[in-house]
């Protein structure tokens, strides 16, 4: 089938979250097409650079560049993907050809002292890698401790466990999708915490000329996530954004309406700009633009000119 017949080689980040998503997948389309789908484990440089942060080793593509490269060399022929890893220009001869449904979209809250992230008791330390939740959580709390915390998600739980942060914020989509739901303490509203774009969302990419594969996945493709994504990485492609820089956006698909809310702040949380905009499944990624354009003339372009030239961009 990879080729019009055979077996279908996957390739898979080796975190135990993207064999999750991985073998996920592997059942969806073995059961839908009576097919074998073998699943090849790839090591990124996501997965090797765990004492930097992302922000400073380069961000987005980290944790695709080498599954896509094996996309490239037709040494697989399917990657599965967190929507929100995958940057917005991709390689000219690969495509996402369906963007799975949606899993909860919220950030998640996990503490052993306190109930909720309104309760951390003033300069609590709170692990994120994310410059994302860096922003949003001091801009409701400048008082925080925001340090960083990179690494698999369990590896992320024991660092706090072992005391050495009060708290940690992670997508609840990866906490739901390996059972661990029991660890979440509160899950954190779409005002508090605007989500990264495609959080909770999967992403299948194959090569544009595989039409084999791309007739054994369309069904994967969730029309109501898919444009949300779209409208959402429209905002983000515009805004010209990466793992450097604050920004966040969420939409929701509702018949042939998109509602889409996005946000651009400084690291420090000192100043954030949100908007929302309302548009069509027609063209979903004209709304992220128009989205974008708000912000940017609302005062987003001067905070993404420092936030480049201070991370040398």
């Amino acid at each position: 089938m990879g080729s019009g017949y055979g077996v279908i080689r996957l390739g898979s980040r080796g975190s135990k979250l993207a064999l999750w998503q991985a073998e996920h997948i592997r059942a969806e389309v073995e059961r839908r097409t009576g097919g074998k789908v073998e699943i090849v484990r790839i090591k990124t440089t996501g997965d090797m650079i765990l004492d930097v942060p992302l922000a400073r080793v380069g961000g987005k593509g980290l944790f695709v560049k080498e599954i896509e490269e094996a996309l490239l060399a037709s040494n697989i022929d399917l990657a599965v993907h967190s929507m929100k890893d995958v940057p917005t220009d991709l390689p000219r001869e690969l495509e996402i050809v369906a963007i799975t449904k949606r899993e909860d979209p919220r950030d998640a809250f996990l503490s052993n002292k306190v109930s909720r992230f309104e309760d951390l008791p003033k300069g609590a330390r709170v692990g994120t890698s994310s410059l994302r939740r860096q922003t949003q959580l001091l801009g409701l709390r400048p008082d925080l401790v925001v340090v960083d915390n990179r690494g698999n998600l369990d590896t992320r739980i024991r660092k706090m466990e072992e005391g050495k942060f009060d708290a940690i914020i992670l997508a609840a989509a990866g906490l739901l999708r390996l059972g661990w739901e029991g660890r979440i303490t509160q899950f954190l509203s779409t005002e508090t915490s605007l989500p990264a774009i495609g959080q909770g969302a999967l992403g299948i990419e194959i090569r544009r000329d595989d039409f084999g594969t791309r007739e054994a996945v369309a069904f994967l493709n969730d029309r109501d996530t898919g444009f949300a994504v779209r409208a959402e990485r429209g905002f983000l492609k515009r805004l010209e954004g990466g793992c450097q820089v604050p920004i966040a956006a969420y939409g929701r698909t509702e018949g042939d309406g998109i509602f889409l809310e996005g946000l651009v702040g400084r690291p420090d949380g000192s100043e954030i700009l949100r908007g929302s905009a309302i548009g069509t499944v027609a063209d979903p990624e004209a709304l992220g633009v128009e989205l974008a354009e708000k912000l940017l003339a609302r005062g987003a372009r001067e905070i993404l000119d420092e936030v480049y030239r201070a991370s040398g961009k």
